[in-house]
């Protein structure tokens, strides 16, 4: 896959970034990640190091701001880039193709996924009533107390797997935004898996 940054576009955008005021490197990630949707966040590796050499270029300097370190552009940064809008329009613009060809890869593997998925989904839905059928065919005596206990056992299921999901959405929110793409994922799989298991109910 190409990079998603043409070389020097990252320091650019980094100066840009900081133009509406100082700003911590975390702030910076987020507002990139921000900026292509959920669909790329640069590391902590990637964003120090341009910082660091924006600094030692006299075009950023650090502030503390209680245990915060936070980056703030200079006059020469802003002289910096003044000099090159036009070219920071360019990387703007690649930046929105970036974005949409991360988008499209990112659907693309949805699609191939949520294929296996409904393969495996179809494959365990058949094999949990292939399960049913044989414990009803032993067991039609004791179906009455067994269906309570089972509909207890599914209920239970179902409740900590929303518990468990909703604690990685949410462990995921705070660290950032949820992307289009990942809401898209959550709706399609749970779709998929209601029509499973409505079908097993059928049978």
């Amino acid at each position: 896959m190409p990079p998603v940054f043409a070389h020097g576009a990252l320091r650019l955008y980094l100066l840009a970034l900081l133009e509406s005021g100082p700003k911590h490197g975390y702030d910076l990630i987020k507002a990139l990640s921000e900026r292509f949707g959920g669909t790329y966040s640069p590391s902590a590796g990637t964003i120090y190091p341009r910082l660091g050499k924006l600094e030692e270029e006299g075009l950023v300097v650090t502030e503390t701001a209680g245990r915060r370190t936070n980056y703030r552009i200079t006059e020469a940064g802003l002289a910096e880039l003044n000099k090159r809008r036009d070219e920071l329009a360019g990387v703007e613009n690649d930046i929105s193709a970036s974005v949409r060809r991360l988008a499209d890869n990112l659907r693309a593997d949805i699609r191939a996924n949520m294929r296996g998925l409904r393969a495996d989904l179809a494959a365990t839905a058949e094999a949990a009533r292939s399960t049913a059928r044989a414990a009803d065919f032993r067991n039609v005596g004791r179906q009455s107390t067994e269906g309570i206990r089972e509909l207890k056992e599914a209920e239970m299921l179902l409740q900590a797997f929303r518990d468990d999901l909703r604690v990685e959405l949410r462990l995921h929110a705070s660290r950032q935004p949820l992307s289009p793409v990942t809401l898209e994922t959550v709706k399609t799989v749970l779709d998929q898996a209601r029509i499973s298991i409505r079908n097993s109910l059928q049978d």
